[in-house]
């Protein structure tokens, strides 16, 4: 039976932190759905079809990675999807604190499923989306932060 497992978050837009942690996470699962969130207190910079492409370039349309947009709970779309792991990644030690009470509260809601914590490679643990969109916004270079797609997107909604 493939190990499949759950990654979650806005990726608006992906970065290569998130990016380096799909590839790495292939290397103990089969399998990964990249869950694009629709989070109704954001309004997204980039649409859940533009995050979607984005992410498959940035991967390389690996095939053992799939893209889905998912809506409501994280629980709820891994049990509809068969899944019973969740990979969380964390930068720094204040994400530990909210991934930590949201872990419980799924495994609360969940008891099946497992929470797999993950750290950053050394050379990805700065760069947030939120960085990263600041900086595409004045202006900045994006390069070795993103995917080259990623940083033309960038580049375009940012274009005076």
């Amino acid at each position: 039976m493939p190990k499949i497992a759950l990654y979650a978050g806005s990726f608006d837009p992906i970065t290569n932190g998130h990016a380096d942690l799909i590839r790495r996470s292939l290397s103990f699962v089969d399998h990964i759905v990249v869950a694009v969130a629709t989070n109704v207190t954001k309004q997204p910079l980039f649409s859940t079809e533009e995050r979607t492409a984005l992410i498959n370039a940035a991967l390389g349309h690996d095939p053992r990675v799939e893209v889905r947009e998912f809506n409501g709970l994280l629980v709820d779309f891994a049990k509809e999807s068969g899944i019973r792991m969740i990979i969380r990644g964390l930068r720094a030690v204040s994400d530990f604190e909210y991934e930590y009470q949201m872990a419980l509260m799924n495994r609360h809601l969940a008891p099946e499923m497992e929470t797999v914590f993950m750290v950053p490679s050394l050379d990805t643990t700065y760069i947030s989306s939120s960085l990263v969109r600041e900086i595409a916004k004045f202006g900045g270079d994006v390069t070795g932060l993103v995917h080259a797609d990623t940083a033309a997107a960038l580049r375009k909604k940012f274009a005076p």
